[in-house]
């Protein structure tokens, strides 16, 4: 493997991760639903299991990369194989689904961010701290064609980013994931001085353990915690395939989780305080960011220059995932089509992207679009994976390649937990998400 696809440092790679991990789905997804699912409730049930995916889920997932030297279809391919020759190949057709998710997510995704970028050019140049932010929202996020010059600016400054394979996604996230971290944290404490604030706080934080028996808050945040740490049976995948062998995958994948989670926590320390001090409604969705939030801005000193700050954050965050579910795709398409060159399978993911995500630019297509990923492909994909790893890939293979450069090897318990624990868990999220669509 040569040096561009490999990371450098162990901080590079979970930086990188942490960029993969952070983005959307922290800024307005843990706060909307922490807000929605009883506060402080929520936020132990999530806590939970962070910790067990990130153990078992995510150092899986990493182990499994790097032990097959590539990404989603190769991994598949690898993880069957060890079963049996033959099902290699079906283990390889059975990777096309959470692949195709990694991109079904990137085309959506982009057109979200493309109103972040018009959000920060209109914060630039002052527009957005005199308008009315409903109406300028549904100005460009209820038509068609709207936002193009952004969409094209996002797609395309993205995957140029990833030219170099994991080289120059090391170094961007480097630059963006410490600068998130810092410009949330000035934001929060910013708000923390807003009248009527610690009202959020005492949501957040005040137990409410009767919340706990409402199996609706366990499935909500057991779902979270899966899309926040991207365990979506592909993306993480090929970061794992970009690891070396001495590094200890179980304890990266634990940094990974707490810098992940470490973000979601300052966006809701950010958001939910905010909306308390104004009375708004913390589980807006997609309107946090653009409806409510800039109604904030707009009653603040230098509200302009927190609303710049603000959208450069989110600009970071997006990108950062947008890399990663590029990146899954790209790598696979490599593997499979050797013949491809790495800047002709970025022209491709360009094309396609910008071809169909352009069509969903009206909110109105672009939620459905994403309830999809979201109901469908996400968890589906992420059961795939963990029955791939945990029931289809022989046991020893697995727990040589987690033990591979760890200080503490792991117990024959985390391979148990991701067996009986894991497994199930990713399961019952699917068939839940399944129910919850069919029923309502």
């Amino acid at each position: 493997m040569s040096k561009d696809r490999k990371f450098t440092s162990s901080w590079g790679f979970v930086l990188s991760a942490v960029g993969s991990a952070v983005g959307m789905a922290n800024v307005w997804g843990f706060p909307a639903k922490m807000g929605s699912n009883g506060g402080s409730a929520f936020l132990f049930a999530y806590l939970v299991f962070i910790v067990l995916f990130s153990i078992v889920g995510l150092s899986a997932e990493y182990a499994v990369g790097r032990r097959a030297r590539t990404g989603t279809l190769g991994s598949y391919e690898m993880a069957w194989a060890t079963r049996k020759k033959e099902l290699g190949r079906a283990g390889g057709l059975l990777g096309w689904l959470p692949l195709a998710g990694s991109m079904c997510i990137a085309i959506g995704y982009a057109v979200i961010i493309s109103y972040v970028l018009k959000a920060f050019a209109n914060s630039l140049d002052g527009s957005l701290m005199t308008v009315e932010t409903a109406g300028w929202f549904e100005s460009f996020s209820l038509s068609d064609y709207s936002v193009i010059p952004f969409h094209a600016i996002v797609v395309i400054g993205t995957l140029l980013t990833l030219l170099l394979g994991a080289k120059s996604i090391e170094k961007s996230n480097k630059v963006m994931m410490p600068l998130f971290f810092v410009i949330f944290a000035i934001l929060a404490v910013r708000v923390a001085f807003l009248p009527g604030a610690a009202e959020g706080y005492r949501y957040m934080f005040t137990p409410r353990w009767q919340e706990l028996l409402n199996p609706m808050v366990w499935i909500w945040a057991m779902g979270q915690a899966f899309f926040s740490l991207s365990i979506t049976g592909s993306g993480m995948i090929v970061y794992g395939a970009y690891l070396g062998k001495e590094e200890d995958v179980a304890a990266l994948a634990k940094r990974t989780a707490l810098f992940d989670t470490i973000a979601a926590m300052v966006a809701a320390l950010v958001i939910i305080p905010a909306c308390f001090a104004y009375g708004l409604d913390v589980g807006a969705g997609p309107s946090l960011l653009f409806v409510t939030l800039p109604r904030i801005l707009q009653d603040i000193p230098l509200g302009r220059l927190f609303a710049i700050i603000l959208y450069t954050a989110m600009i970071f965050a997006g990108v950062s995932s947008l890399q990663n579910m590029f990146e899954a795709v790209g790598e696979s398409l490599l593997h499979r089509f050797p013949k491809l060159n790495r800047k002709m399978v970025l022209v491709i993911l360009c094309a396609v992207c910008l071809g169909i995500g352009l069509h969903m630019e009206p909110i109105f297509k672009w939620g459905p679009w994403m309830d999809i990923v979201s109901i469908y492909i996400i968890p589906i994909g992420a059961t795939l994976g963990a029955v791939s790893w945990f029931w289809v890939m022989k046991r020893d293979d697995l727990m040589d390649e987690v033990r591979q450069g760890a200080k503490k090897p792991p117990s024959p318990l985390w391979y148990n937990l991701g067996r009986y624990v894991y497994v199930p868990c990713a399961v019952i999220l699917c068939l839940v998400a399944l129910f919850l669509k069919v029923a309502f």
